[in-house]
């Protein structure tokens, strides 16, 4: 018996049944583009308190690059601010407040930044 490989139905966009063997899915993988020099870059920085149980959080939106180089700007702030966080649909969380901070960490690496609310 062969076995059968396991295809991943979620990420295919408009093909709902093929009877062609050899017919090759093209899925459609956000966030595989190229990233954009940190000048280029047009990032806002808000502090968040909505879905979090009040907790505020800085969010550090905007950013248009590859998911790797996400993490790594995430890692830097996150550091840099001395606490935790995370990256989650192209934005970084940065737990507690520190806009003024992230604004600064980002303006000193070259990125173009604004404070938004």
């Amino acid at each position: 018996m062969s076995k059968k490989k396991k295809n991943n139905f979620k990420n295919r966009e408009g093909v709902v049944y093929s009877t062609d063997p050899d017919f090759n899915y093209f899925e459609n993988i956000p966030g595989l583009q190229a990233t954009l020099p940190n000048e280029q870059q047009n990032l806002i920085v808000r502090i968040d308190k909505k879905h979090r149980g009040g907790k505020t959080v800085t969010l550090v939106e905007g950013f248009v690059g590859s998911p790797d180089d996400l993490k790594e700007l995430a890692k830097m702030l996150k550091s840099g601010c001395g606490v935790g966080g995370s990256q989650k649909d192209g934005a970084i969380i940065v737990q507690g407040d520190f806009k003024e901070k992230v604004y600064q960490l980002l303006l000193e690496q070259g990125y173009k930044a604004k404070r938004s609310g």
